[in-house]
């Protein structure tokens, strides 16, 4: 099992000819059945042995595609957003950064309107190994493999950090998830935690915060509820105050915000916090 994204994945990428799309092609094209091929205005011919679709519509009809890979530029993600949501597309992750706030809220809202599952923008996106993957994560690199640990994360450059260090463990993961930093998201904590309390296969969750925001916050009050040990880290811990760091939401503007007051919480709430990102694999080994 796995949450959100497993083996009836039919996965196609939007922007699958511009750079980072090809990039993303080949290495889903070597890992996982599950990636279907692509989309760019006019279609046609092939990319790493899989189709290159005119429309999301088409690939819908052609492949079954149900999951879909956002990659165009910034100002040209709203429409592509808009295009696979209306296509039927029901998981969708954008990894572009630089989205403007206002297109975010209106087709995150527009989605939640027809059901579609929005990760992002500006996030690593989501992979169940050996299922199906829609995120940046690289299996060349960290060598990911099946196993009972989730992961969510507001950032990508921890997820990979956290992810290394159990491979070493020989720990792997059901699903991992990185939600990005954005103001605007469309998947927070709160929306991920009740689907891995219900996943069999997860024994344990990590969830990586940082300062800024109140994504930490609503999800620390799910952990009673979560039913399996949750591992808490929150990165941030000297960063000054009133200054962006990292993510765009990544700033403190209220004591609530800090990491401190972050970690407090979501201890009181039961979980098992770090105080480093080295802790974490001692925990790991605790806990499961």
């Amino acid at each position: 099992m796995a949450i959100l994204l497993d083996h009836s994945a039919r996965v196609i990428i939007q922007g699958i000819t511009g750079r980072i799309g090809k990039v993303f092609s080949a290495r889903m094209a070597r890992h996982y059945a599950t990636f279907c091929g692509g989309v760019r205005p006019g279609g046609g011919g092939t990319i790493d042995g899989k189709p290159i679709f005119p429309s999301v519509a088409e690939a819908v009809d052609k492949v079954g595609a149900n999951t879909s890979v956002v990659v165009v530029p910034g100002p040209g993600v709203k429409a592509a957003a808009l295009e696979a949501i209306e296509a039927g597309i029901k998981l969708i992750w954008i990894y572009t950064d630089g989205v403007p706030v206002h297109d975010a809220m209106f087709f995150i809202n527009y989605a939640i309107l027809k059901g579609v599952r929005i990760i992002g923008p500006n996030a690593a996106g989501i992979v169940s190994p050996g299922k199906a993957s829609a995120s940046e994560l690289n299996e060349d690199q960290l060598g990911l493999k099946p196993g009972s640990i989730g992961i969510i994360s507001k950032s990508g450059s921890l997820c990979y950090e956290v992810v290394d260090m159990l491979r070493r463990d020989d720990y792997g993961f059901s699903t991992v998830v990185c939600i990005g930093g954005d103001v605007v998201c469309g998947t927070t904590f709160s929306d991920l935690l009740p689907l891995f309390a219900e996943d069999a296969e997860t024994e344990a969750v990590i969830m990586l915060g940082e300062i800024g925001g109140s994504a930490e916050v609503d999800g620390a009050r799910l952990i009673p509820s979560l039913g399996k040990p949750l591992i808490g880290y929150v990165a941030g811990w000297h960063a000054p105050r009133g200054k962006k760091m990292g993510h765009a939401a990544a700033i403190i503007s209220r004591e609530e915000d800090t990491a401190a007051a972050k970690s407090a919480l979501m201890e009181r709430h039961g979980a098992h916090v770090a105080a480093s990102l080295e802790e974490i694999g001692a925990l790991v080994r605790t806990l499961v």
